[in-house]
């Protein structure tokens, strides 16, 4: 049963609030997961720790190349923000994608990832940008890939009763990247992906420098479609290398049949176009940018 909540000013404050939770306080920015969890008895909590007035978690900003997202920013901030539409806009893309407007207002992008749903649409786009959370703990400081804090289908790596995610990073795109999302769904309004594609590239010319490709709702966390990328890296720009790199994406996907999400073969049917519908996208914007 809830019995307090506290609204910390500081991280220390927070963590200092956690502890003396002792193992019933959870951290809170937007809520709209985790009100609904703990409503329907799935999560329990004694304390909530709201951290949405400490300084600098609800902002953006950038620093020699590197993009921070503080824990606080909510969807819509990513969504809107100038930096991220031109320096990373896969992720414009995947925060526009989530949810209403009311919940893209209040969720927040950290609290997306840390839901730990394969099919999160921030953690998508964030894997693919390789980006990396921050986390305190009252005994020291860590850094985890995104794609390391999932510890299972919806459990997240992270004890939010006794460690607190400050921010994501990721390196702000150069002129020779680009990046695109794509999502399928049944309707537009509050559906959840029947897949969901986040791809970033860096061209050198007319040749892939590299590219990542993640995938999902396709196994338990966002999975990168690795052969994909092995196809691409140092290969000349081509539709039909692009043709032959969406096509080998299949070979990494494992979705379930789904009553909400469609079928596995259905989806592994249309995964392919999507990839290709990305790599498309980003290279037009590598190019657009250099």
């Amino acid at each position: 049963m809830l019995q307090d909540y506290l609204i910390p000013k500081t991280t220390e404050e927070a963590l200092s609030y956690l502890q003396g939770g002792k193992g019933q306080a959870r951290v809170i920015a937007g809520g709209t997961d985790l009100l609904l969890d703990l409503a329907d008895g799935k999560k329990e909590a004694g304390v909530l720790v709201d951290i949405t007035r400490i300084a600098g978690l609800n902002k953006i900003t950038v620093e020699n190349g590197m993009i921070r997202i503080g824990a606080a920013v909510t969807h819509n901030q990513a969504a809107k923000s100038e930096l991220i539409r031109e320096k990373a806009s896969v992720l414009a893309q995947a925060a526009r994608s989530v949810g209403s407007l009311q919940i893209r207002n209040s969720g927040t992008v950290v609290g997306n990832v840390l839901n730990a749903q394969p099919a999160a649409d921030t953690a998508v786009a964030l894997t693919a940008l390789g980006a990396v959370a921050e986390i305190l703990s009252p005994a020291a400081k860590e850094n985890l890939p995104v794609e390391d804090l999932y510890a299972g289908l919806g459990k997240s790596a992270v004890d939010s009763a006794s460690q607190l995610v400050t921010m994501v990073r990721f390196p702000a795109l150069l002129k020779n990247q680009g990046s695109a999302f794509e999502r399928l769904e049944q309707r537009k309004a509050l559906a959840l992906p029947m897949l969901n594609v986040a791809v970033v590239v860096s061209l050198s010319g007319e040749q892939f420098e590299w590219a990542r490709i993640v995938m999902a709702p396709v196994g338990t966390k966002p999975v990168r479609a690795t052969g994909s990328e092995a196809i691409l890296t140092g290969a000349r720009v081509t539709s039909e290398i692009i043709e032959k790199a969406a096509g080998a994406a299949i070979a990494q996907a494992n979705p379930r049949d789904s009553a909400l999400r469609g079928s596995r073969e259905y989806r592994l049917e249309v995964l392919p176009v999507l990839v290709r519908r990305a790599l498309e996208s980003a290279v037009a914007q590598a190019k657009a940018n250099s």
